[in-house]
């Protein structure tokens, strides 16, 4: 077969091979990577070179020389590119059939060159060798049980390094350490068919058909903690294999597995629990070698990746916390562990890529393993992804991949060592894609015969991992038949003495994750406690000094104008002893500072805010970065302030995840809009709402959602409010809508007063931040507290009043211009601040206190379906009377005309006073 595509070397030119090794002479990044490769392992010395150019007759002969040999490196950067489609990597179905293949003739070569000697050999390692030698030697490397995915790297340096790796001597492993592989399988395989004869039809989601997983993670912890000192594992994954990873490798009691098949209930019935194969654990254990190693697997729900950015949340959190920043990041590792079905298709892989290397979401890299069972659900590979790789997505970084045959167990340990050799030397992903099989449905009530009958009358046939190993160990006299039944015997008599144990076990365990952390941090349900009134008081004078210090710009250094007016506006207010929404924002972050609270800061555009209010970091003229709030005082906390990428979901997940491990730090998200919140549900459903409730997982994130109608279009009115009172129940969260800046401020300061953390929604002002009415007093945040409800503070009479309205949020301004505008004495305006938990007490009291009241309103800009109106129904509307007054319902937030919306507006506070 003749290929077209390398008809070009026909007409090689000895002046195009000079001009371009003089230009890699000066620089060997300025040429092409395979002719930089060729130049560096070809002699190409002046000796050779002057000889050449001496005589026409020698000129031809070099001339045909150099073509052939650049035909041979022509074949050795095929193969670099192209070998690992021809691998030996999938141990069921046959691979792809390709238009080209790897023949020696396609490039030009025949058959009486097999035995020639080319210096081309030397970009292999193997020095000037045959082209038969050079051939075998690619096969070995590239077409064998590891097919590399490198080519695409830009940095010529990484490739070298790389094909270094691979091209010293193959690693051997030794008795000892083939016989541990060997026990690590047969505990993967036996743990499997004891469940499933033990449990007969219960979901395990069987690692079976990738069990050398086990072996893999064993090594990684053997081989980082012994060569790189690595002190803590991070790691994430679905439910495939879990279970057997939990009990084999995290060492969880057997018994406690087992009883939780049994379906035992829970001892504790505050918390509802969760299925067994989505539970976390965290477990201090050793190594081989002896060495003290702490191991994390997060819990996740069925959302399969959602975990990943939770992952890297934790392990930041653990980098700038404890292994000082990111100087110290091999001290920990972050390790996911995904399915093949979900690494292709789900959104939040790439969110997760892209925050790999940005400065405030870098965690030194992270090692992915695939387990590829080639199969999602009842969906086949071919109709699952359009990319020919599940692993495809890791070339947006131009990360390496090895796709490697997971039924060969030295090549999947020879992998890890790479991945872990790599992660440590350049501080980015790697992938590793074990190719391997699943050998019953998606659960093992599934019947895969009816979508699959090929493949499974094929993997039926299959022998397993273990038994593949232990023929091959026999074969080398390492074991013998004794040693086997031997091994095996005692793991199941292992199995079976922890089955018995479950007689003595009465409940399920339900092992709280990260508890050494959360040690001094109870989980708190009771109002009493929730509603106990919080120390956020600081002195006036701290306060005065603060601003001072945030709020003066650097004497020396050139800003824009507009930054230099805001700056003085403020501090002209200070002069004034009042502060503006943003003002008491960054006086919250500026008191919490002072007295040693870190604080982190994340989202799109935070650092100026979206509404230009929040300007916590400055640039000059020249772009130097300033962050004021880090230069208040010696002894102070430190507050991290990262502009996120326009993500959501990934950036939620990582702060949530950052929070899961820092209570004592102050985790902020702010979406630019709060319905950008929309594109994080999954974390917000899954995690932040319930993670207490399913895992004893308590988290204190913030999150800040601009919300108010003002006429900007459905997009960016609501944040809906609806959705999160909806996932609100046995006091899992906060939910506020402050009003004024000094509650704001109490409010920020009250989350980290507080004894417990609980997530905190916090719907948050646009138009406000410059109300010329919403403001507040330095003596409002040196003595004041946060309050749940506002009673009306302009009732003068309270007899008077006969009209009682309840509201939340921007609203109430603009109830009180109407009510100004009219004089209305009549009426009393009183805010919800807090909306969940709703403190009923303050209500009922305030409802009291208005005896003469004959009429109690609802008002909201949100239509009627959607904002607090059933919630308030629900909680306020069984004991007394309400009306609304409010938009018709709608399916859409807000009309996308200003006019319109004006008129609406209008009419709501028409109605409210008429």
């Amino acid at each position: 077969m003749n290929d077209n595509r390398y008809s070009f070397l026909n007409a090689i030119d000895l002046k195009d091979i000079e001009f371009l090794y003089n230009k890699f002479k000066e620089n060997p990044n300025s040429v092409e990577s395979s002719w930089s490769a060729f130049f560096h392992g070809f002699d190409f010395g002046k000796e050779n070179y002057n000889h050449i150019i001496k005589l026409d007759d020698d000129v031809k002969s070099k001339n045909d020389i150099f073509k052939r040999e650049f035909l041979v490196c022509n074949l050795i950067d095929t193969y670099r590119k192209r070998g690992h489609f021809f691998t030996n990597t999938n141990p069921i179905q046959k691979r792809r059939k390709h238009s080209y293949s790897l023949d020696f003739k396609n490039f030009g070569l025949s058959e009486k060159e097999l035995d020639t000697d080319f210096e081309s050999g030397k970009l292999i390692g193997i020095g000037k060798t045959s082209l038969r030698n050079i051939i075998n030697h690619l096969k070995k490397i590239y077409c064998g049980s590891i097919g590399i995915e490198y080519m695409y790297i830009s940095n010529p340096e990484k490739i070298q390094w790389i094909e270094k790796w691979f091209y010293r001597e193959k690693l051997q492993f030794s008795p000892e350490e083939k016989k541990f592989f060997l026990k690590k399988l047969n505990e993967a395989i036996t743990f499997e068919n004891f469940i499933h004869t033990k449990f007969v039809g219960q979901k395990r989601f069987s690692i079976e058909g990738n069990e050398s997983t086990l072996p893999a993670l064993e090594e990684i912890i053997e081989y980082t903690s012994d060569k790189y000192l690595t002190e803590e594992f991070i790691i994430g994954m679905s439910h495939r294999g879990r279970l057997n990873i939990l009990s084999n490798f995290f060492q969880k009691n057997y018994s406690y597995i087992f009883s939780e098949f049994q379906g035992k209930e829970y001892k504790d019935k505050t918390f509802s629990g969760d299925v067994k194969y989505h539970l976390g654990f965290s477990r201090i254990r050793k190594t081989r070698k002896g060495r003290l190693v702490k191991m994390n697997l997060v819990p996740n729900p069925s959302h399969l990746e959602s975990v990943d950015s939770i992952v890297e949340g934790i392990t930041r959190a653990k980098i700038d916390i404890i292994y000082n920043q990111n100087s110290n990041s091999k001290k920990i590792i972050p390790i996911l562990i995904h399915g093949d079905a979900a690494l292709s298709c789900q959104g939040i892989v790439y969110e997760v890529l892209q925050l790999s290397q940005l400065k405030g979401y870098k965690t030194g890299g992270t090692i992915h393993i695939v387990i590829n069972n080639q199969i999602g659900f009842t969906t086949n590979y071919t109709e699952g992804r359009s990319s020919i790789y599940c692993t495809d997505i890791a070339k947006i970084l131009m990360l390496p991949v090895l796709h490697v045959n997971a039924d060969d167990i030295e090549s999947v340990v020879r992998a890890i060592y790479f991945a872990v050799d790599f992660r440590m030397r350049y501080h980015e992903d790697v992938f590793i894609d074990l190719l391997g099989y699943r050998k019953y449905g998606h659960n093992e009530g599934d019947e895969p015969r009816f979508t699959q009958p090929s493949l499974y009358q094929a993997i039926s046939k299959h022998p397993n991992s273990y038994n593949l190993y232990k023929t091959k160990l026999e074969k080398e006299k390492i074991i013998d038949d004794n040693d086997v039944k031997k091994m095996e015997k005692e793991y199941e008599n292992i199995l079976h003495m922890k089955y018995h144990e479950t007689n003595n076990i009465k409940w399920n365990v339900l092992n709280s994750f990260l508890e050494e952390e959360w040690k001094n941090f109870p989980i708190v349900s009771k109002n009493e406690e929730l509603f106990k009134k919080v120390d956020t008081r600081f002195s006036m004078e701290n306060i005065i000094k603060i601003s001072n210090k945030i709020f003066s710009l650097p004497k020396k250094k050139k800003f824009f104008k507009k930054t230099e007016f805001i700056f003085r506006q403020r501090l002209e207010m200070i002069k004034k002893e009042l502060v503006d929404w943003s003002m008491a924002e960054l006086l919250a972050y500026g008191t919490l500072l002072y007295e040693g609270v870190n604080i982190r800061l994340s989202g799109e555009d935070v650092a100026r805010g979206t509404f230009s209010q929040r300007h916590a970091v400055v640039k000059t003229e020249k772009e130097e970065e300033i962050i004021l709030l880090n230069q208040i005082c010696k002894e102070q906390g430190k507050i991290q302030i990262f502009n996120s990428p326009l993500s959501e979901y990934g950036v939620l997940g990582f702060d949530y995840g950052y929070a899961m491990y820092s209570p004592h730090v102050l985790t902020l998200w702010e979406a630019q809009f709060g319905d950008f919140a929309n594109g994080g549900q999954i974390i917000i459903d899954q995690y932040i709402s319930s993670g207490e409730d399913k895992w004893k997982i308590r988290n204190g994130i913030v999150l800040l959602l601009p919300h108010g109608y003002e006429g900007q279009g459905p997009e960016h009115s609501s944040a809906r409010i609806e959705r999160y009172l909806q996932l609100c129940a046995k006091n899992n969260l906060f939910v506020v809508n402050c009003t004024n800046p000094a509650n704001f401020y109490h409010l920020l300061r009250r989350q980290m007063k507080l004894k417990f953390r609980k997530p905190l929604i916090i719907f948050t002002p646009k138009s406000l931040l410059r109300n010329t009415k919403c403001l507040s007093t330095i003596q409002d945040l040196s003595t004041g507290i946060f309050h749940e409800i506002l009673d009306d503070p302009y009732v003068k009479d309270v007899n008077k009043i006969t009209k009682l309205i309840f509201c939340s949020g921007k609203i109430y301004y603009e109830l009180l211009n109407e009510k100004e505008s009219i004089q209305d004495e009549k009426t009393a305006l009183v805010r919800i601040e807090q909306i969940y938990p709703l403190n009923m007490e303050k209500i009922e009291k305030i409802i009291k206190k208005y005896k003469n009241r004959k009429e109690i309103f609802w008002v909201q800009e949100e239509p009627e379906n959607m904002g607090l109106w059933n919630f308030i129904l629900r909680k306020i509307g069984s004991f007394i009377s309400f009306n609304l007054i409010a938009p018709s319902e709608s399916s859409s937030p807000s009309t996308g005309s200003y006019s319109d919306f004006l008129r609406i507006q209008n009419k709501i506070l028409k109605k409210a006073f008429f």
